[in-house]
């Protein structure tokens, strides 16, 4: 076992210990430590909620769409914690902050947003054994790839619509769904037996962070590599907005405090990724199943992008270019005969780009557009029964992977 500072106990998982204590120095036994923390608030509410049952489940829905005061002068104890947590909104958020992040993400065009940002973001977060390991564990999301694409993708267009982050709207219900579906699956892991001392608590507060970078970080610098760059200003406005995700999402603010930009976020990056082991085979089964996923969503719809072995080259070469060779390879991506032509394609989308933000005009026009996408309801009918961080806290199933 790793060796780390007296009464720090280390999981199994973390590697190079040594060397990532070099470039990082305590902040790694940190590290350690947060790898057996979950999330206590949202642990006691799935607790509180199979105790409760059906009468749970509604307090907890109310007191997400009317607030923790709707709930009278009694609310069950841990859902008024988790309520209060979410509703003490940080200093540092504001209406039009909350407003500068979403137009961030707005600005890039719903295609390759879902082309080459959520594809790489879904990838990077499965490079992780502990994240992939869980996730197979339950046995179905290799199968359930187009779901669970779906599923994120809603989530993210919900907690980046305008006013989505707003207590009660769309995208802080949906943000704080997804936190105990986190929880549920944490429950569900440990009691089917989860190896605490090898992989540390499931979901953990570094996997967490994990993710949220896989949102923040990941997927703009996949964008960046085919040419759709953020300015200096939407970068930071991104991360702010982001930070209030987090807020939600459960994760410490030790985490994300610092992470105001790419520049700093990628130290955050390399924090958790100096210790990580690389790919496995479940870490590979599951990039498989996403990219053969993406290909399906985007070849079988009336008017295809291209052919479907033209768009799966395509997003490996998207994938390779965005993470290098060397994590390529350890994911099972080929290597692309799209290749060669990714730095053209690349400056096309820098100049439309450079276009499309030349004034205040073309930008919000950009922006209306990207907006505009499909209906709520025609994203839903895409997931019969609704996404699975919504029906678990609605009674429809007690398989928090189904």
């Amino acid at each position: 076992m790793p060796s780390a500072e007296p009464n720090t106990v280390v999981p199994e998982r973390m590697v190079d210990l040594e060397t990532a204590r070099a470039a990082h120095g305590g902040r790694i036994d940190q590290l350690a430590r947060k790898l057996m923390v979950g999330d206590p608030l949202a642990d006691a509410v799935i607790a509180e909620l199979d105790r409760l049952g059906k009468e749970g489940r509604r307090l907890l829905n109310a007191g997400l769409t009317d607030g923790l005061e709707s709930l009278g002068p009694h609310p069950p104890a841990a859902i008024a914690a988790l309520l209060r947590q979410v509703e003490a909104v940080p200093s540092w958020v504001d209406p039009a902050m909350l407003s500068r992040g979403e137009r961030a993400t707005i600005s890039v065009p719903p295609l390759w947003f879902q082309l080459c940002g959520m594809s790489s973001a879904l990838v990077h977060t499965y490079s992780s054994p502990a994240i992939a390991r869980l996730l197979v564990q339950t046995g179905k999301l290799t199968t359930m790839a187009p779901r669970r694409l779906v599923e994120t993708g809603m989530w993210v267009r919900q907690a980046t619509a305008p006013g989505g982050l707003l207590r009660g709207a769309p995208g802080y219900i949906a943000t704080v769904q997804v936190r105990l579906l986190h929880a549920r699956m944490r429950m569900a892991a440990l009691q089917h037996g989860w190896d605490s001392a090898e992989w540390g608590t499931p979901i953990s507060q570094v996997d967490v962070a994990r993710t949220w970078l896989d949102f923040t970080l990941t997927p703009f610098h996949a964008l960046a590599t085919a040419g759709i760059e953020l300015t200096g200003a939407e970068d930071r406005d991104l991360y702010a907005y982001w930070s209030y995700v987090a807020h939600l999402l459960g994760l410490e603010e030790s985490f994300y405090a610092e992470a105001v930009d790419a520049r700093s976020a990628r130290v955050l990056l390399d924090l958790l990724d100096s210790t990580t082991a690389p790919p496995d085979d479940n870490s590979r089964a599951l990039t498989t199943a996403m990219i053969g996923a993406q290909v399906d969503a985007l070849a079988g719809g009336p008017r295809p992008l291209m052919p479907r072995p033209a768009l799966e080259d395509l997003i490996h070469g998207l994938l390779r270019r965005s993470f290098g060779d060397a994590l390529a390879d350890s994911l099972g991506i080929p290597v692309s005969s799209a290749t060669p032509f990714l730095p053209l394609l690349a400056l096309v989308n820098s100049q439309s780009r450079r276009w499309q933000t030349l004034t205040a005009d073309s930008a919000e026009q950009a922006r209306r557009e990207n907006a505009a996408g499909p209906s709520p309801d025609a994203v839903a009918a895409l997931v019969p029964g609704g996404p699975a961080y919504h029906r678990h806290l609605h009674g429809d199933t007690a398989d928090p992977a189904a």
